[in-house]
């Protein structure tokens, strides 16, 4: 019998583990990283300061007529669950379940005249995950068996965070680093940089990955002279070096990187449309975001593109939701952990204490469960709060 979805709710949620942009004291991925507000010197000391958390996390519910409930989060807060209650369930209650390509369509096209981008897109990617949450349940299957199936029998993963040499001691094939000093803070601010990328070249030797995030803080000449002087230290990629919008400047910096070092980016990037605009400025790799850029149904099609251009997909973070898609694709040969610890000296699930049943890399390396959906649970300890029922 073919399901229907019956209901959609949308929660907001806060604090501490709710969403990577909202942490609490003293954490390594809000100690003076370099951003585009770095220009301004009173925003420099944290992104929260000019507001990164302000959205918080928004938690998207699909119900079957059969009481089933697929979820799925993202960071788009009470914004997003405003446009999920009372614009785009309309086009998902009564509708069958497996109707996702229509579905996805509808909601993008409805929202054209104040969407294409941005939290618009976090909403409807929140909506897309949570109906492939719902199908996975349904039929018994993890996400990744409705997506045609694993291409490798484990993730192999770097990680992202302060400590490139504790991620290699636990297993990880690489460390992306946060630039600390963006062009703002001068020659001084770049010789800083360069002095921490050369110590933990000493600490990890040479035949480990060392990146460069650079959360789209830099100008072209800065990110060129940047990639140039890292590449003696073995520099593997600088990343989102430019804003996202500034296609020309990635297809010059790609001409004037030095041979060796990969430019990635697209964090901050949505749609197939965004992705073509990115991937004919001849960037390496890029790192779409499942929770931002048009959920599953849309990254499928970003891949596709990718491929065609022999460019790896390598997406943004997202725990799960990245997972059972990167373990189906041969041009996503590895993903991306953030390490969420204070310190990023542990392996700590990504959505602690939301999500119940996160696996976490061991030694570096992840076997994706086969349990049905993404595999994983709400934490009803967890305050959720429903501001727009429809």
């Amino acid at each position: 019998m073919e399901r229907t979805i019956a209901h959609v709710r949308a929660f907001t949620v806060r604090g501490k583990g709710a969403d990577y942009h909202d942490q609490d004291g003293h954490h390594w991925i809000d100690d003076h990283i370099a951003t585009p507000m770095s220009v301004y010197p009173e925003y420099r000391r944290s992104r929260r300061s000019f507001g990164i958390d302000v959205l918080g996390t928004l938690v998207v519910e699909v119900e079957a007529d059969d009481g089933t409930v697929g979820f799925a989060v993202t960071t788009a807060g009470e914004i997003g669950a405003w446009i999920v209650e009372r614009h785009l369930s309309r086009f998902l209650e009564g509708r069958p379940v497996t109707d996702i390509e229509r579905i996805w369509d509808q909601m993008y096209r409805s929202t054209l005249f104040y969407g294409r981008r941005g939290v618009v897109l976090n909403a409807i990617s929140g909506v897309d995950l949570a109906l492939y949450d719902l199908l996975g349940r349904l039929r018994g299957e993890p996400v990744y068996a409705l997506l045609g199936g694993p291409v490798r029998d484990e993730l192999r993963f770097y990680a992202t965070g302060s400590r490139p040499d504790v991620a290699r001691e636990l297993g990880f094939i690489g460390g992306k680093m946060p630039l600390h000093h963006g062009p703002a803070e001068g020659e001084e601010g770049l010789r800083r940089n360069l002095a921490e990328l050369a110590e933990m070249r000493g600490r990890v030797g040479d035949d480990f990955w060392l990146m460069w995030d650079c959360w789209m803080s830099l100008d072209l000449d800065y990110a060129v002279r940047l990639a140039r002087e890292s590449a003696e230290y073995g520099l593997r990629w600088i990343e989102e070096a430019l804003i996202p919008d500034d296609y020309w400047g990635y297809a010059e910096l790609k001409r004037r990187v030095p041979p060796g070092v990969l430019v990635t980016s697209g964090e901050h990037e949505a749609t197939r449309w965004g992705f073509r605009q990115l991937l004919e400025t001849g960037v390496d790799v890029i790192q779409p975001d499942v929770g931002w850029c048009g959920g599953i149904t849309e990254l499928l099609k970003i891949s596709a593109l990718a491929d065609a251009h022999g460019a790896m997909v390598v997406p943004h973070g997202s725990s799960v939701y990245s997972y059972h898609f990167v373990v189906t694709r041969t041009n996503s040969p590895f993903a991306e952990f953030l390490m969420m610890h204070e310190t990023a000296e542990q392996v700590v699930p990504m959505f602690s204490p939301l999500l119940l049943n996160e696996p976490v890399p061991e030694n570096g390396r992840l076997r994706v469960p086969d349990t049905p959906g993404f595999g994983v649970e709400l934490n009803p300890d967890v305050e959720r709060n429903r501001p727009f029922p429809h």
